[in-house]
């Protein structure tokens, strides 16, 4: 009688390579041109706004939601000289005014702002351009809030700015209503501008307080 062999389906399989089970690795991502490029636009946009806040009197937001190409364009060609607006996130915004006095803004970072610094002391003749752009094209979109000399600004408080004395009201009421001696007038010129201004804010104040707050 012969004798049957009898395979087992076990006994047919070839046994693993040890040189052939490579350890796994790690499941990371190395960084894509694109996250790259990504980072350093907006370590770019905080820089600008750092650049911008260096001699900035006010900086304001506006909301830009709904707003064209075209708009933008015609509103920054209608901005004076001293007065940038730049479109940026809220958090690179509020990364770039952290820790300073401008971080007063931040009821401002909600929605779709466009920032807009001053870098004169003329606020009312910065101002004025886009309330014209506002009312022209009949635009809802309003300024958001402001700082100005370390106080916040919000919506309904853009009046007190929009008719701050510019420096030459401040000479003319000055002139107009000065009753000190002349010498007394061109050592307060021969003083630097911003101090000349203050002085001047100061001494106008008195006045009115002395004739009993008379108003514009």
């Amino acid at each position: 009688m012969e004798a049957t062999l009898v395979l087992s389906p076990l006994s047919l399989t070839r046994p693993a390579n040890p040189f052939l089970s490579l350890p796994t690795r790690p499941a990371y991502r190395l960084p894509t041109i694109r996250s790259a490029i990504s980072r350093v636009k907006k370590e770019a946009t905080v820089s600008t706004i750092k650049t911008n806040l260096e001699n900035c009197y006010l900086m304001a937001g506006i909301s830009y939601k709904g707003l064209t190409v075209k708009q933008f364009q015609d509103l920054r060609k209608a901005l004076p000289d001293s007065t940038k607006l730049i479109v940026a996130k809220n958090t690179l915004v509020f990364k770039a005014i952290e820790g300073t006095p401008w971080e007063a803004l931040k009821p401002c970072m909600t929605g779709m702002n466009a920032w807009l610094f001053v870098h004169s002391e003329e606020i009312p003749p910065a101002i004025k351009p886009y309330r014209d752009f506002q009312r022209e094209r009949k635009l809802e979109n309003d300024f958001t809030g402001a700082v100005f000399e370390g106080n916040f600004y919000g919506p309904g408080d853009f009046k007190a700015l929009e008719t701050m004395p510019t420096r030459l009201e401040i000479y003319a009421k000055l002139l107009g209503s000065l009753k000190g001696p002349a010498s007394n007038l061109v050592g307060t010129i021969q003083a630097p501008a911003r101090e000349l201004v203050m002085t001047l804010q100061a001494y106008v104040q008195k006045l009115e307080e002395e004739s009993g707050g008379g108003g514009q």
